[in-house]
């Protein structure tokens, strides 16, 4: 029990020491997880923990994984991904294993052993490469999809590659395969052993019917049973049984767990405990992804790299490196563009975790030599190790060398008008619509190219350009326009070109859309005084809809609901006078007193129930403190 609990703390204190530091330095969680793994090895190795054994529960960590994005992903989305999955994950997959068997035959391997490197080193790591692109917010794009088919391609291809592997068995390697293998055979099960090859599909094929099956009509009645108890541990320990049983049940078949469980989360994608099942899974899968990080890092064979330092990370560098032109190239067949396409070959450039699982089986199979294989997992781990290094390099250099790049093709502005917006996004784009239709005219500059093309297709005119720009402004009339209308994403970007607009331009009237509650006083500050909260407003509305829901008339509920806006802007005046850009507020004590005092005034008003709607202002005056004198002095300060 001593023995667990300290290794369990080790694993622990090093990922909450060294993750946080990693991410305030930039470097992301991964890495961090990964330096971890290899600050704690040393210390591992004195205690001596089969990092190995730990790896492979840890994997537990990319099965919940895949099983989340699958929950994200219906059968419809899926399907519309057909071309990229077969195209781009099947060329990939293809391609980097012809290569990389073609570099290994040009060192003297006979075609055998190439081959198997070759399929070794066309997988990617999806725990690291989906972790990272989720963090990164950069899911959703071009490249990011690009890469998810690539990798979900690979999840699929293992299950033939575990197949095909065993065929290129070499005679020489055999009796010392069998010698590796006794020892732990006893321990394997499987539901196809023995079988032939069409009884083993049969069986495989009737292993992802069942799950298909239980997820379309055994969960809904299960979860119902469960909930029917009332207690929450059982609902989640419902959810890490039906994980953990089909990544049992495919791995029983000879299936990747994780291609299992990525099937019923998509069978499950519609379900009406969706949501439920993604809060209960996410905190251990996050916990075990970490884990396995650390055992990547901590499995390093440390004394082997450094007696082969020079070849190993040749042949890590030389690897990633085709891996990236296979994946350019691929990326210029499917049109997959500009920073998109550094993101899709920076990005699974190197090898990943099933790696480490095919090469035990070539040693096992008598396919590669036991020396050679080390080796080639040193190349695996340090391939893996280097990746969130790639990705800091396309933050850093790539996107930002897109981003000039396209500052420097803005569009040429042939005529200014009254009004400016910038930004024609969800919020932008309501504005000028309205604007128009009353009869104003507009100049519109956006960032995204995109965008503007699919606007331009209905007629609407818009310019390319990045409106942060001093010059891009003078081009569009910023000194000629009467208002300017900031609807920008990014809240950092707002802030900074309200602030240069008002020093600058101070006879233009500015109407901001702020982000959040924290980004009005930021807009305050900067000199704005036309602020917007984009979901406020929408947010009240909804809020009347509840009140005459609830049995209110429309009268009673338009009167409270403008009350609380009267009141909410009274409190942001008082909270603005504590508010401090330098402190995160959860670390502000004066402003979280304050807000504690105010929740308790309105608690005591709302005795009073609906009618104590809109009273805090004259409630706040009594006690000495009235907003209007605060608003003014605000004013002085800002003239002064």
């Amino acid at each position: 029990m001593t023995d667990i609990l300290l290794l369990t703390f080790i694993f622990l204190a090093a990922g909450v020491i060294a993750v946080p530091i990693a991410t305030r330095l930039g470097l992301g969680s991964v890495l961090g997880y990964l330096i971890a793994g290899i600050v704690i090895s040393p210390l591992l190795a004195v205690l001596g923990v089969d990092v190995i054994s730990v790896q492979h529960f840890a994997e537990l960590g990319v099965v919940m994984m895949l099983f989340l994005v699958g929950l994200e992903l219906e059968p419809k989305a899926l399907w519309s991904m057909r071309t990229k999955l077969l195209g781009v994950g099947g060329g990939q997959v293809v391609l980097t294993t012809l290569v990389v068997m073609g570099a290994a035959m040009a060192m003297g391997q006979p075609w055998t052993i190439a081959l198997a490197i070759g399929l070794v080193f066309s997988l990617s790591s999806t725990a690291i490469v989906v972790q990272t692109l989720n963090e990164k917010g950069l899911m959703r794009s071009d490249g990011g999809q690009s890469s998810f088919s690539v990798l979900l391609f690979q999840d699929i291809a293992v299950i033939a590659m575990l197949a095909l592997v065993p065929l290129l068995a070499i005679p020489e390697l055999i009796d010392l395969a069998a010698t590796h293998s006794s020892d732990e055979e006893h321990a394997s099960m499987s539901l196809v052993d023995g079988l032939n090859g069409w009884q083993t599909t049969l069986v495989t094929i009737a292993a992802v019917a069942f799950v298909i099956f239980a997820g379309n009509w055994l969960t809904s009645p299960v979860f119902r049973f469960i909930a029917g108890a009332g207690l929450r541990e059982l609902f989640t320990a419902a959810a890490l049984m039906m994980v953990v049983g089909i990544a049992l049940l495919m791995t029983l078949v000879g299936l990747s767990p994780a291609l299992g469980t990525f099937i019923a989360g998509v069978v499950l994608a519609n379900s009406e405990y969706r949501h439920e099942l993604e809060s209960d899974i996410d905190p251990f899968r996050g916990l075990l992804l970490g884990l396995f990080f650390m055992t990547v890092g901590a499995g390093i064979n440390f004394g082997l790299l450094f007696d082969n330092l020079g070849l190993i990370v040749a042949l890590t560098i030389g690897v990633m490196a085709l891996k990236a032109l296979v994946l350019l190239l691929l990326s210029f067949i499917f049109k997959i563009r500009g920073t998109d396409r550094w993101l899709f070959a920076l990005g699974l450039a190197q090898a990943g975790e099933f790696g480490f699982v095919l090469l035990s089986l070539t040693v096992s199979s008598s396919v590669i030599p036991v020396a050679l294989a080390d080796r080639l997992l040193l190349v695996v781990a340090l391939s893996m190790l280097l990746t969130p290094a790639l990705f800091i390099f396309y933050d850093k250099v790539i996107a930002k060398r897109f981003s000039l790049d396209q500052q420097s093709d803005a569009d040429e502005i042939e005529e200014t008008s009254q009004v400016l917006i910038a930004g024609l996004g969800r919020v932008g784009g309501v504005v000028n619509r309205m604007l128009i239709a009353a009869g104003y005219k507009t100049t519109v500059v956006d960032f995204s190219s995109a965008h503007l093309q699919l606007v331009r297709t209905f007629g609407v005119k818009a310019y390319f350009g990045d409106a942060t720009r001093p010059d891009l402004l003078e081009a569009a009339g910023i000194r000629e326009a009467s208002h300017f209308i900031v609807a920008i994403d990014g809240k950092h970007q707002c802030t900074e070109l309200v602030r240069y607009v008002r020093l600058h331009f101070p006879n233009v009237h500015v109407i901001a859309r702020a982000h959040d509650r924290n980004h009005v006083y930021d807009l305050y500050a900067a000199g704005c005084r036309d602020i917007i909260r984009e979901t406020f407003d929408s947010s009240v509305r909804m809020g009347t809809s509840a009140f005459t829901a609830l049995g209110m008339s429309e009268g009673e509920a338009a009167k409270a609901a403008t009350g609380f806006v009267a009141d909410d802007r009274t409190s942001m005046i008082v909270m603005a006078d504590l508010y401090d850009p330098d402190i995160p507020t959860g670390e502000n004590t004066a402003y979280i007193n304050k807000v504690k005092e105010i929740s308790a005034i309105h608690t005591e008003l709302m005795a009073e129930g609906p009618d104590g709607f809109g009273k805090l202002a004259k409630k706040l005056a009594e006690m000495g403190e009235d907003p209007s004198d605060i608003v003014q002095r605000f004013e002085d300060e800002a003239e002064a």
